[in-house]
């Protein structure tokens, strides 16, 4: 699914730049376009950082 049609970012793209490190929506950006141009996609950037963070989280890990 697209992110940010301004760029063409997918949900894959920002999931691969969090992968790689990115920690907030600047380096998101940076990494693949998403939330660079216009803004409108920002929300869902942060979203997807927030889940995660979430992920990472002990208390909130699936065990």
């Amino acid at each position: 699914m697209f992110v940010c049609l301004c760029t063409g970012a997918t949900t894959q793209a920002v999931h691969d730049a969090v992968a790689a490190g990115a920690t907030t929506s600047r380096q998101v950006a940076d990494a693949c376009g998403a939330g660079s141009d216009c803004g409108r996609c920002r929300r869902t950037v942060r979203a997807i950082l927030a889940a995660a963070r979430t992920v990472d989280c002990p208390v909130h890990a699936v065990h």
